[in-house]
């Protein structure tokens, strides 16, 4: 069999021209130490802080320490299989979390995967779990309300959009009861919520998410969970990840709300982390930049000008306190990272007093700003008024003999504090809380037994909407009490006090 030459020629010049040799340059590195979650690596020279790296057994780590000889990986799955001098290969990638639309209503662990079996999660957008927080130039203040439905917060520590208001207490005081109230309370509000467990039981996540369920809450809603059992990197990335999510809503020109429950174990998983990472500790065996850890976290919620787009991110932070000692290290750092703080104190949840608010070392730094003009009429001294009758409660145990004036006073408080206690999950709108704030500040309930306060309440309601409906319209849709609906509610409640009082 002879062959031609040309035939040759051709043949070897086409399989040239198949031949397609890319160099490809590959950063590697080799682990020096292996053991708790950590793994020190050597050879990495050019990687970046907070760059994914992979490890032999298919498990991701997020590079935490940058060194002179070595850097710090915490890893985000298991350490099995993953011995000394294996290979860790740079993905190139800065630690993101998928965002979108496709993550309203499912429940998903800190690096977007899905943990409520409805399937996988598409989504072609991410953002960094790092992100850089909105300048000076590109905010607003805060003027929009958050309504939570609570009568105590939206009468006398409102929220606004675009704010971060702490939510501080002893354990069981009903923290998480207020984050739950105020997202079931966004149906129709136009508000999406993303709910971040870190460190919890998964028990006790699941009863809510269920919760959340059965309101038809999770429609609008994303819950990101690193439970008790999960390992402290996941429970550090937790609320990144959370404010990653809100934040594509917020520069998407919508309005998010993230509830981060509880920055006391995020802080203390990050103590973990820092100090199996070798670094030097602080306060309490805290790192040095434990106030960076939250405020960098916390700094990224804002309400974003018009020329951006006007959306918002705002933040609902909890931070779990001992004995209720306000002034600890974790608890004094994030007051002063936020715009405000609502104090729930055991005496009082312990008393029958629910939501368990102490007035007096709760404020909202945004004030009035963040209330619609009808709250803002009603309840304007109420906090004021509270807090006087607290301290005058407090100082007429002592037996002393009052004038007049002040068991007035101390009646009017009694009322008040009666009017504001609110069971969980029973939410009010913004017309019933005027309601019932105006009738108590206007004296309606001075001379009503406190048994029959909640029947007043109840009945008052019903009434106003079935003879005054103009009323509740009124303050519905334009957030204000102007002087004829405030003349006609004066009425209105007259009325019913009249007819009340004769059954």
């Amino acid at each position: 069999m002879s062959f031609k030459p040309e035939e040759v020629s051709w043949v070897i010049r086409d399989n040239l021209e198949k031949y397609d040799e890319k160099l490809a340059l590959e950063s590697i590195g080799h682990v020096l130490q292996i053991g708790d979650g950590i793994a020190r690596v050597w050879g990495l020279d050019d990687v970046m802080m907070s760059e994914l790296v992979e490890f032999p057994n298919g498990t991701v780590g997020i590079v935490l320490n940058l060194e002179v000889d070595n850097v710090g990986v915490v890893l985000l799955g298991s350490e099995v299989g993953i011995k000394e001098q294996d290979i860790v290969k740079r993905t190139g990638k800065i630690a993101s979390m998928p965002v979108g639309e496709a993550l309203i209503g499912r429940v998903i662990d800190p690096l977007g995967n899905p943990l409520d079996g409805k399937g996988p999660i598409y989504t072609t957008e991410f953002r960094p779990l790092e992100g850089i927080a909105p300048n000076v130039v590109q905010r607003q203040p805060v003027n929009e309300p958050v309504q939570t439905g609570i009568k105590a917060i939206d009468a006398m520590i409102p929220i606004g959009r675009g704010q971060r208001e702490l939510i501080i207490g002893d354990r069981q005081t009903g923290k998480t009861t207020i984050l739950i109230d105020t997202i079931l309370n966004q149906q129709d509000k136009d508000n999406y919520c993303i709910y971040v467990a870190i460190g919890q039981k998964e028990s006790t996540v699941a009863q809510l998410v269920q919760k959340l369920e059965e309101r038809g809450a999770m429609q609008y809603t994303t819950v990101v969970i690193a439970s008790a059992s999960t390992p402290a990197p996941l429970q550090y990335i937790a609320p990144y990840a959370g404010v990653a999510i809100g934040e594509y809503f917020m520069y998407n020109k919508k309005h998010a709300i993230c509830c981060y429950d509880d920055l006391s174990k995020h802080a203390q998983a990050y103590r973990q982390l820092a100090l199996l990472l070798r670094r030097p500790p602080g306060r309490e065996a805290y790192p040095g930049d434990i106030f960076y850890l939250h405020s960098r976290l916390l700094e990224r919620s804002a309400k974003l000008n018009e020329e951006f787009g006007g959306g918002s991110l705002t933040a609902l932070p909890v931070v779990e306190t001992q004995a209720s000692d306000v002034s600890a290290y974790i608890p004094t750092n994030v007051i002063s990272i936020t715009d405000g703080q609502i104090y729930l104190e055991p005496n009082l949840f312990y008393a029958g007093i629910r939501p368990a608010i102490n007035v007096g070392l709760s404020a909202s730094r945004v004030g009035g700003k963040a209330q619609t003009k009808a709250m803002k009429r009603v309840a304007g001294n109420l906090r004021l008024d509270l807090a006087q009758f607290r301290e005058l409660a407090a100082f007429t145990q002592f037996g002393s003999e009052l004038d007049e004036t002040t068991q007035a006073q101390l009646n009017r408080g009694e009322k008040m504090v009666e009017i504001l206690k609110q069971d969980k999950n029973t939410l009010f709108s913004l017309a019933q809380q005027v309601l019932i704030i105006f009738a108590g500040t206007q004296g309606y309930l001075d001379d009503l037994p406190i048994d029959s306060i909640k029947i007043f309440e109840s009945e008052l309601y019903k009434f106003i909407e079935s003879q005054y409906p103009d009323i509740i319209y009124a303050i519905t849709n334009t957030k204000e009490l102007d002087q004829s609906t405030f003349d006609k509610l004066n009425e209105g409640v007259a009325q019913f006090k009249k007819d009340f009082a004769t059954k």
